[in-house]
């Protein structure tokens, strides 16, 4: 899922991680690729957003 999915479902990426739990901040670092999302919390938000 990119921002532009998140505009037109018309939900915010922040509320979208408020909902699972996930901090709005990693979600966007995590959106933007400056994590390897490995392990941990920016593994499991790539892999709710289809990432992984």
């Amino acid at each position: 899922m990119t921002i532009s999915e998140f505009r037109s479902e018309g939900v915010t990426v922040a509320e979208w991680a408020r909902a699972r739990g996930f901090s709005p901040r990693l979600v966007y670092v995590v959106l933007g690729g400056e994590r390897k999302c490995l392990r941990g919390q920016s593994y499991q938000i790539a892999r709710e957003l289809g990432m992984k």
